[in-house]
Protein backbone atom coordinates (compact mmCIF):
# COMPACT_ATOMS: atom_id res chain seq x y z
CA UNK A 1 0.00 0.00 0.00
CA UNK A 2 2.96 2.43 0.97
CA UNK A 3 4.94 1.52 -1.90
CA UNK A 4 1.63 2.50 -4.17
CA UNK A 5 1.39 5.67 -2.61
CA UNK A 6 4.80 6.72 -3.33
CA UNK A 7 4.59 5.71 -7.10
CA UNK A 8 1.68 8.02 -7.39
CA UNK A 9 3.30 10.62 -5.48
CA UNK A 10 6.28 9.83 -7.81
CA UNK A 11 4.29 9.92 -11.09
CA UNK A 12 2.45 13.82 -9.81
CA UNK A 13 6.05 14.98 -9.10
CA UNK A 14 6.84 13.89 -12.62
CA UNK A 15 4.38 15.92 -14.34
CA UNK A 16 4.41 18.81 -12.01
CA UNK A 17 8.66 19.10 -12.95
CA UNK A 18 7.22 18.73 -16.66
CA UNK A 19 4.78 21.52 -16.54
CA UNK A 20 7.16 23.81 -14.26
CA UNK A 21 9.78 23.06 -17.69
CA UNK A 22 7.35 24.23 -19.78
CA UNK A 23 5.84 26.88 -17.91
CA UNK A 24 7.81 27.48 -15.64
CA UNK A 25 9.41 30.43 -17.22
CA UNK A 26 6.17 32.66 -16.98
CA UNK A 27 6.62 33.07 -13.38
CA UNK A 28 9.62 34.70 -13.89
CA UNK A 29 7.36 37.54 -14.87
CA UNK A 30 6.02 37.80 -10.94
CA UNK A 31 8.98 36.65 -9.14
CA UNK A 32 12.91 37.64 -10.20
CA UNK A 33 14.25 34.52 -8.51
CA UNK A 34 12.26 32.32 -10.70
CA UNK A 35 14.98 31.62 -13.42
CA UNK A 36 17.30 30.24 -10.73
CA UNK A 37 15.28 27.42 -9.94
CA UNK A 38 13.53 27.06 -14.19
CA UNK A 39 16.57 27.18 -16.39
CA UNK A 40 18.21 24.09 -14.40
CA UNK A 41 14.58 22.26 -15.21
CA UNK A 42 14.50 23.40 -18.40
CA UNK A 43 18.17 22.52 -19.48
CA UNK A 44 16.97 19.31 -18.00
CA UNK A 45 13.88 18.69 -19.42
CA UNK A 46 15.65 19.79 -23.23
CA UNK A 47 18.30 17.04 -22.38
CA UNK A 48 16.26 14.22 -21.20
CA UNK A 49 14.10 14.79 -24.63
CA UNK A 50 17.24 15.85 -27.28
CA UNK A 51 19.15 12.67 -25.78
CA UNK A 52 16.28 10.10 -25.45
CA UNK A 53 17.61 9.47 -22.11
CA UNK A 54 14.34 8.06 -19.43
CA UNK A 55 14.59 10.43 -16.39
CA UNK A 56 15.57 8.96 -13.29
CA UNK A 57 11.94 8.92 -11.66
CA UNK A 58 10.44 6.67 -14.03
CA UNK A 59 12.39 3.85 -12.88
CA UNK A 60 11.88 4.68 -9.52
CA UNK A 61 8.06 5.05 -9.94
CA UNK A 62 8.34 1.17 -11.52
CA UNK A 63 10.38 0.18 -8.76
CA UNK A 64 7.81 1.39 -6.37
CA UNK A 65 5.14 -0.05 -8.71
CA UNK A 66 6.75 -3.53 -8.46
CA UNK A 67 7.55 -3.28 -4.54
CA UNK A 68 3.33 -3.00 -4.32
CA UNK A 69 2.90 -6.08 -6.49
CA UNK A 70 1.45 -3.58 -9.38
CA UNK A 71 2.45 -3.42 -13.25
CA UNK A 72 5.33 -1.74 -14.28
CA UNK A 73 5.80 0.02 -17.55
CA UNK A 74 9.34 0.01 -19.82
CA UNK A 75 9.02 3.34 -21.56
CA UNK A 76 9.29 6.77 -20.57
CA UNK A 77 6.97 8.72 -18.63
CA UNK A 78 6.21 10.29 -21.74
CA UNK A 79 5.42 7.94 -23.24
CA UNK A 80 3.45 6.08 -21.16
CA UNK A 81 1.27 9.07 -19.60
CA UNK A 82 1.52 12.14 -21.97
CA UNK A 83 2.08 10.88 -25.46
CA UNK A 84 -1.39 9.05 -25.20
CA UNK A 85 -3.18 12.22 -24.60
CA UNK A 86 -1.23 15.32 -26.73
CA UNK A 87 -0.23 12.69 -29.67
CA UNK A 88 -1.79 9.53 -30.78
CA UNK A 89 0.46 6.80 -31.82
CA UNK A 90 4.19 6.30 -31.35
CA UNK A 91 6.90 8.23 -29.66
CA UNK A 92 9.79 8.83 -32.25
CA UNK A 93 12.67 10.21 -31.96
CA UNK A 94 11.93 13.29 -34.45
CA UNK A 95 8.95 13.96 -33.04
CA UNK A 96 11.25 13.92 -29.26
CA UNK A 97 13.04 16.32 -31.47
CA UNK A 98 9.92 18.71 -31.68
CA UNK A 99 9.18 17.99 -28.09
CA UNK A 100 12.23 19.72 -27.19
CA UNK A 101 12.34 21.95 -29.78
CA UNK A 102 9.38 23.39 -28.47
CA UNK A 103 10.46 23.55 -24.96
CA UNK A 104 12.83 26.01 -26.00
CA UNK A 105 10.91 28.27 -27.94
CA UNK A 106 8.43 28.08 -25.54
CA UNK A 107 10.75 29.47 -23.04
CA UNK A 108 12.43 31.66 -25.10
CA UNK A 109 9.88 34.06 -26.15
CA UNK A 110 8.59 34.21 -22.19
CA UNK A 111 12.33 34.80 -21.48
CA UNK A 112 12.23 37.65 -23.94
CA UNK A 113 9.27 39.08 -22.08
CA UNK A 114 10.66 38.78 -19.36
CA UNK A 115 14.26 40.64 -20.32
CA UNK A 116 12.38 43.14 -22.39
CA UNK A 117 9.91 43.89 -19.32
CA UNK A 118 12.42 44.29 -17.05
CA UNK A 119 14.89 46.25 -19.12
CA UNK A 120 12.12 48.97 -19.38
CA UNK A 121 11.78 49.12 -15.94
CA UNK A 122 15.08 49.98 -15.49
Amino acid sequence: MMASLLADLVLLVHLLFIVFAVGGGALALRWRWMPWLHLPALAWGATVEFTGWICPLTPLENALRRAAGAATYSESFIERYLMPVIYPGDLTRELQWVLGALLLVINGVVYAVVWRRRKRLK
